[in-house]
């Protein structure tokens, strides 16, 4: 029996992306598919009917979550109820896992079969969220090939399925390619600065990453710094260089975060998935992260291991330095770059191990996806 009608949530783009490859996948198994619910612009392009789009559930931080919150919540009990009266055969709940979780256990409760795509990081923080994941989803597909296991010893269906960043993501990364595009001379080295793409992630390590720029730059007076900037946050980046580091000669980039990962002798990047990407990519990096002092103190009180990169999760050791909240200083962070950029060996031996790490991510998403959904379907 065909699946037919399905209903699905995605939250930001990552969750569009990813959502986009599944609808695909799903539609090439299941041709007659007709899909809706909350849907960015990749979703809606592969025919997906958004009763509203992804960028309605966009939050920036705890203080937006609560002004939001009366909307969300609104949001989540009339798709609820719509969902409940037609009654999709599967409902697939994309990342978002503070409105997803409890949507996905009130139509799990009605009847509607749920699947959840992205696992939350148990294994890193809040490892009470597994009693959640068990009340609302028959099955969970995990980016993370380790993921599986943790879930099934608590009685919950998973599969991994594969990283979506492999899809985006060439096995070898194009360096000489990468150099030509972004225009730089040969020989020459680079810096990359990924500060993170929220406000008040650039607000509390942008500082920090280019006064440690302007620290390498004075050692190094050739060196190359570019900053691919997010969407809405050149103004905020070029009055924190003017303040912090006004002789830092920086070039800001539209994106383009790959192709400078791709070229860089080494990064410095906020914790969360850019430093993946810049695993992937084959770039030595340093993970850098802060926030507030009492938010630091409730995530370190759940914290599960000794890694907050995810490189370093992923291998199970210190891959690359971490340099946290009261460590995410110039100084520190300039000294670990300097690391990478006097040792060409220990950056080959990384880049071997970034590379492992690349083919244990890969899969046949769509074949995988497909499996697990018809099996929980029982078709």
């Amino acid at each position: 029996m065909p699946l037919q009608r399905l209903g699905l949530v995605a939250g930001e783009a990552s969750g569009d992306l990813i959502g986009a490859s599944l609808v695909r996948a799903l539609r090439g198994r299941w041709p007659q598919l007709q899909a809706a619910g909350i849907a960015g612009a990749r979703l809606q392009a592969e025919g997906v009917q958004a009763w509203w789009p992804s960028e309605r559930l966009s939050v920036f931080g705890y203080v937006d979550a609560l002004k939001r919150l009366p909307e969300l919540l609104w949001i989540r009990r009339r798709a609820g109820s719509r969902w409940l009266a037609e009654r999709p055969e599967l409902f697939v709940g994309i990342d978002a896992p503070d409105f997803n979780f409890g949507l996905e256990k009130r139509l799990r409760a009605g009847g509607i079969k749920t699947v959840h795509y992205v696992c939350p990081s148990i294994w890193a923080w809040r490892p009470e969220r597994v009693d959640t994941i068990r009340a609302a989803a028959d099955h969970v597909l995990c980016l993370f090939p380790f993921e599986p296991e943790i879930l099934r010893r608590a009685g919950i269906a998973a599969s991994f399925v594969g990283h979506p960043l492999t899809e985006l993501i060439p096995a070898e990364p194009p360096r000489a390619v990468a150099r030509a595009t972004l225009r730089l001379a040969e020989g020459v080295r680079v810096l990359a600065l990924l500060p993170g793409s929220r406000k008040s992630e650039v607000e509390l390590i942008g500082p920090a990453m280019l006064q440690a720029a302007a620290i390498l730059k004075g050692r190094e007076p050739a060196l190359q710094v570019l900053l691919p900037m997010a969407p809405g946050r050149r103004e905020q980046i070029e009055a924190l260089r003017a303040q912090v580091a006004p002789g830092l000669e920086l070039r800001l980039l539209e994106g383009q975060a790959h192709d400078l990962l791709a070229a860089a002798d080494c990064a410095l990047v906020a914790s969360g998935t850019a430093t993946l990407e810049a695993a992937l990519l084959q770039c030595p990096q340093v993970v850098a992260y802060r926030v507030s002092p009492a938010n630091y103190r409730r995530m370190k009180g759940k914290q599960l291991q000794p890694w907050v990169g995810l490189p370093n999760i992923l291998a199970r050791e210190f891959l690359v330095p971490e340099r946290l909240q009261d460590e995410c200083q110039p100084e520190l962070l300039a000294d670990a770059a300097q690391a990478w950029l006097d040792d060409p060996a220990a950056s080959a031996r990384l880049r071997e191990r970034c590379r492992a790490l690349y083919d244990s991510l890969q899969a046949d998403t769509a074949t995988l996806c497909c499996d697990a959904i018809a099996q929980t379907l029982g078709r």
